[in-house]
């Protein structure tokens, strides 16, 4: 249902687009040049998201890349197509320009011109922003308890999204910057692998994570992605060194409890207050949950902190403000009794490697323990 509700918004708002820019051409030729050309682009991520979960050879992966960055260019193309009828509308109202002015060919031709470059512009940036790695810093209090920290320094990141076309490099800047910041503990919250893809780069990817450097190392969660994943996905976590945390509790050093979540769509999770009964009320508590859609009664079970990844912050401009009104905390932190919340960004992004909301980023939190 939720396919085919999606499916009708892509097609209704390509209709639109297709209708509007069609009646800034003059020639038959030029329509019909358009036509073909502006099928093509429409089917292009429909297309590719096909794709992209069959076995195709290397070689289709840059054509998948570049088939993903149609859904932002028309996504950006539609919403600027909108501000145009609209201004349109009130220039009609208003007066203030000729109308015979904005009808004339050169007037036709330099907005054709700038409704299609000024999306690939947008496009270009979003693609760069999802590179460009940042490190964002929070500081929180919890309560010590018996544990004989003073302080925690935890470096967060989720949703690397690891698939064939993902830059290795970024992978590699992700675990130097990692190690430059000589955190504690390494926690990710899930959708770390592309589950469902056939991903012949997993030990390329392993091998960064195997350089990273923490005091008590990498633990992670599964998120929605790795629910429906293949056995290459087990053999990727075991080669990285990322302990998988799945509804299981363990206590580090005798200095805190950490508790991995399923993701929230697996059969059989157990609910948090479960879980955190098995933990001695003597240590402070840390939750992993890839989705932020549980934080009330994480707070009620007693947890001092919970971190989270999954929306991305929207990804995309303006989806970021549909995403803020689904989730209390759709990113960053908040306080929530006395749990400390905070939703990550994420490393990368799904599908359309473009970001233009929220950064790439690793959440570095500073825990004094009082």
């Amino acid at each position: 249902m939720f396919f085919g509700i999606g499916f009708s918004v892509y097609l209704l708002f390509n209709a639109y687009v297709y209708v509007r820019l069609l009646r800034l051409l003059n020639s038959k030729r030029q329509k019909s040049l358009f036509t073909v050309v502006y099928l093509l682009l429409a089917s292009s991520f429909p297309a590719t998201e096909f794709l992209s979960h069959s076995d195709v050879p290397s070689w289709l992966n840059p054509v998948l890349f570049y088939g993903y960055l149609s859904l932002p260019y028309l996504l950006y193309l539609f919403l600027l197509l909108l501000l145009h009828d609209i201004l349109q509308g009130i220039n009609r109202i208003s007066k203030l320009l000729p109308v015979q002015t904005l009808r004339s060919g050169r007037a036709r031709a330099l907005t054709l011109t700038l409704l299609l470059l000024l999306p690939a512009i947008a496009v270009m940036a979003g693609t760069f922003r999802n590179t460009n790695l940042k490190v964002n810093e929070f500081r929180v209090e919890v309560p010590r308890r018996s544990s004989a920290m003073n302080i925690l320094t935890i470096a967060v990141a989720s949703d690397f999204h690891l698939r064939e076309f993902t830059d290795l490099g970024l992978i590699r800047a992700f675990a130097d910057q990692v190690n430059a910041l000589n955190v504690d503990l390494v926690l990710i919250p899930g959708d770390i692998l592309e589950g469902d893809r056939q991903n012949g780069r997993v030990d390329e990817f392993a091998r960064e994570f195997r350089r990273i450097r923490s005091r008590y190392g990498l633990f992670g969660s599964p998120g929605n992605h790795e629910s429906h994943g293949r056995d290459h996905a087990l053999a990727f976590f075991k080669n990285s060194g990322i302990i998988m945390l799945q509804d299981s509790v363990v206590c580090i050093d005798g200095a805190f409890s950490l508790i991995g979540r399923k993701d929230s769509r697996s059969q059989g999770r157990k609910p948090i207050g479960e879980l955190a009964n098995t933990v001695p009320d003597s240590l402070p508590i840390l939750v992993l949950d890839h989705k932020p859609t549980d934080l009330e009664n994480i707070a009620a079970s007693g947890a001092d902190v919970v971190v989270c990844g999954h929306t991305h912050n929207g990804q995309l401009w303006p989806l970021n403000l549909v995403v803020d009104r689904i989730y209390d905390v759709s990113w960053g932190y908040r306080q929530i009794r006395t749990l400390h919340a905070f939703v990550t960004s994420g490393v990368q992004v799904w599908g359309p490697p473009v970001r233009t909301a929220g950064d790439s980023e690793i959440m570095l939190i500073t825990a004094t323990l009082k």
